[in-house]
């Protein structure tokens, strides 16, 4: 079985290992680097003759299957698969997995570091106090303060568990609504314009869509409390960026923390107290790296041996599979 792995930036220091393991399997395994990961003609060269697919943030659209007439398995080293042509892949009787919530508690971790950055302005104090200056600014505490969080699925989830702690009052917004977990966690759910208007701090977790691109525009903004930080840990193309930048250049909300972009990286960025950025880096901990390569590296081995692998998001391909 030949495997092509596009080796996501994350997992350089990680990726011999998986690689040694696949090959103890019997696979023949080729990578593609992070640099060359990005070359979609690249993918579409070195992928025809393999059945399995491996990808962080390489393409996996129509152009690149048509490419691998003998791939059977993608798998994805993360949750979002919007770099996957999941309908086409489906058609194809190509199975697709992922791996949810085996870095939830990286990203939700992180959501939380932006948020008490922003309300302590922790980054500019930072670079001000470096420079010699001794500044001051407006701060706030997250006790008692409304989080609302849009996409309650494990990172969601996380955030609600951890907002406890805080003794923040929890309400959130999306088409999956897991009750339970909702009453176990004292999370309200509301709808998206209640959300906007109520929460101090809004924390995108939802995965990105056709039906919401751009959820956070122009009027979404206008809802916000004049007090309210945002922060994405989800996908840059839930915001309209230049929109964003622009209030906070007004100061229409108080600020944001972006992980990701709509194009990363990022072609360019102010140069704003209000807006903390970082490189994409939510999921990526040692500790979630190892999980995440733990069940890429398990899937694998259950496809081979005929096995059904967990987190397939495609059943009605393991139907085909099986004729």
């Amino acid at each position: 079985m030949h495997i092509l792995f596009c080796v996501g930036k994350s997992y350089i220091p990680i990726y011999r290992q998986m690689v040694n393991q696949l090959e103890a399997m019997g696979a023949r395994v080729s990578c593609l680097m992070y640099d060359q990961a990005w070359d979609k003609a690249l993918i579409k060269k070195s992928i025809q003759d393999v059945q399995v697919y491996i990808t962080a943030i390489s393409a996996c659209d129509r152009e690149v299957i048509d490419s691998a007439p003998q791939l059977k398995y993608v798998l994805k080293t993360g949750t979002g698969l919007d770099n996957v042509d999941l309908d086409y892949a489906t058609e194809k009787g190509i199975l697709v997995s992922n791996a949810p919530g085996e870095n939830a508690i990286s990203v939700a971790e992180l959501a939380f570091g932006q948020m008490i950055s922003l309300s302590r302005m922790i980054p500019m104090l930072d670079r001000k106090t470096k420079k010699g200056e001794w500044p001051s600014g407006d701060s706030y505490e997250l006790a008692g303060k409304t989080v609302g969080v849009i996409g309650f699925g494990s990172i969601g989830q996380k955030i609600a568990r951890y907002a406890g702690a805080f003794t923040m009052r929890v309400i959130a917004y999306g088409n999956y609504q897991d009750t339970d977990a909702a009453q176990r966690l004292n999370t309200t759910f509301v709808e998206l314009d209640q959300l906007l208007r109520e929460a101090d701090y809004i924390v995108i977790s939802t995965a990105l869509n056709q039906s919401n691109y751009h959820l956070i525009d122009k009027q979404a903004i206008a809802l916000m409390k004049s007090t309210a930080f945002l922060v994405n840990i989800s996908r840059g193309a839930l915001i309209d960026e230049p929109v964003l930048l622009e209030a906070l250049r007004q100061k229409q909300i108080a600020g944001a923390a972006l992980d990701v972009f709509e194009t990363e990286p990022p072609k360019s960025l102010p140069d704003l107290d209000n807006l903390i950025v970082s490189p994409h880096i939510g999921g990526t901990t040692q500790e979630s790296i190892s999980r995440v390569a733990d069940v890429t590296v398990e899937n694998i081995r259950k496809f081979m041996h005929h096995e059904k692998p967990e987190f397939v998001v495609n059943q009605t391909a393991v139907s085909k599979t099986d004729r």
